[in-house]
């Protein structure tokens, strides 16, 4: 069954207000003395009641008759219930309501909102008992009955209880006009027919506006809670779509798993094999052949180094954390240590590599921040390595203050520098490392600008500036 409204989650807060507002119109209107009465009274002398007898044996009138069943049908409007095909569900149970839709409408679900109207109805026309003693209307809690229908039917069952209000509405001001028609007996012949125009009249442009004022209010509502219908299946929608990125991201890492061990198996363990068969092989011809063993130790050399690339390959790609839970400015200087080392004469420009240094940072800066500094710098140094030729590689990591309006805002700010042989920044906007940089930075909102040349000779200078509040 559908969960009922309740003041907690009520769909509408406005409309919940909107109808004590209107109830408590109607109370007030109840404790006031009865029109017919005072008409009654004003002509000195009794009348008859409207439908005889009530009066008469002492059934006067008292405002608890009408106060009383309007209280209970206020508390009433406290609980709704609804069918499963126009349940209302409030944002946080929104996610728990998927399912109700597809479930069949049991006859109880159907029976308890019909139960509950027709309960409304018949503390409206208890209330209305004042009708028979020349009492008045409550067109305002008609209203109210169709309000609350709105929420606990579907349109169908809206329109027949907008119908419902309207012809006990038409029934007690027909009520009314006939009391006043008996007490307007008491006036002069030309002056019962002009009240008589009058009333005729009032009746007519009365009926209309109120009729008006149900469809208007109908038509409201319908509008309303198509919208609150359509933003709950959008939200729902939007649910289902994060689950359905969740589950796509965890199939993607589960796909990534399986494919890096795959590569171990495939090319470690290959490669692991080999290296066994040629020390085997080496072991064997050490005494009866040393030459042919050395070639195969050579051979088992060689495959050593590749199977450790493919480890540091393995290890690189599972690892979440580059720093490995080192400070940037501690892996940074690391990285720039074994870069220099790794670096021969042979593949420089013959003079000894130089690797010098510039870190001042005042705080320790949030972890995507250092893994996204560390990989730029990564993909700098492998860009000096294939293609600057240099001899001479600085870094610069530093951290400034700057007082602007809005507050103090802290600028970061590497620069990475070598002495190579400089390209044109222009005709290389295709590599997949620079692209990789203009990246990394743009994730983080910050600017990437690399001068080359920097001088006739060369050189060239890669600057990342990234600003954050202090």
């Amino acid at each position: 069954m559908s969960p009922a409204i309740q003041p907690r989650n009520h769909p509408f807060r406005f409309l919940l207000y909107l109808e004590w507002g209107l109830l408590a119109v109607a109370i007030v209107s109840a404790l006031e003395t009865p029109p017919a009465r005072i008409m009654r009274s004003g002509f000195g002398r009794p009348h008859p009641p409207p439908l005889g007898g009530w009066e008469a044996v002492g059934w006067g009138y008292s405002p608890l008759m009408a106060v009383i069943p309007l209280m209970i049908f206020g508390l009433m409007g406290l609980y709704l219930p609804q069918t499963a095909s126009t349940a209302l569900s409030s944002p946080a149970s929104a996610s728990q309501s998927l399912s109700t839709h597809s479930m069949p409408i049991s006859m109880p679900s159907k029976l308890l909102p019909l139960g509950h109207a027709l309960g409304q109805v018949l503390l409206i026309l208890v209330a209305s008992v004042t009708v028979f003693n020349g009492g008045r209307i409550f067109p305002l809690v008609y209203l109210i009955l169709v309000i609350r229908s709105c929420l606990m039917f579907e349109l169908a069952g809206r329109l027949v209880m907008a119908g419902i209000a309207f012809a006990l509405f038409l029934a007690g001001l027909q009520l009314r006009l006939r009391s006043l028609g008996r007490i307007s007996r008491l006036l002069p012949p030309e002056m019962q027919q002009r009240l008589a125009g009058f009333i005729l009249g009032l009746h007519l442009n009365v009926v209309v506006l109120f009729g008006l004022s149900l469809l208007l209010v109908v038509l409201l509502i319908n509008a309303l809670l198509t919208e609150r219908q359509s933003q709950q299946r959008l939200q729902k929608a939007n649910q289902q779509l994060q689950k359905s990125a969740q589950e796509i991201e965890a199939l993607a890492m589960d796909q990534e798993r399986s494919r890096i061990a795959r590569d171990i198996h495939d090319s470690l363990g290959h490669s692991l094999t080999a290296l066994n068969i040629q020390l085997e092989s080496a072991l064997k011809l050490w005494e009866k052949d040393p030459p042919r063993a050395q070639q195969f130790l050579n051979k088992a050399k060689s495959l050593g180094t590749q199977s450790l690339q493919e480890v540091r390959h393995s290890v690189t790609t599972l690892r979440q954390d580059p720093l490995a839970g080192d400070t940037l400015a501690g892996a940074i200087s690391r990285l720039l240590k074994d870069f220099q080392t790794n670096q021969s004469p042979s593949n420089m420009t013959g003079s000894t590599f130089k690797v010098t240094q510039e870190i001042h940072l005042n705080r320790l800066l949030p972890a995507n921040l250092n893994a996204i500094l560390y990989r730029i710098v990564q993909a700098g140094l492998t860009n000096i390595v294939k293609h600057a030729n240099a001899s001479h590689v600085h870094l610069q990591l530093v951290e400034q203050r700057v007082a602007q309006q809005a507050g103090s805002m802290t600028t970061v700010m590497l620069t990475l520098t070598d002495n190579g042989v400089g390209f044109d920044p222009k005709q290389a906007k295709t590599g997949f490392g620079l692209q990789s940089m203009r990246d990394r930075v743009q994730s983080i909102g910050g600017t990437l600008l690399i001068t080359s040349p920097l001088t006739a000779s060369g050189g060239t200078r890669i600057q990342v500036r990234l600003s954050m509040p202090a």
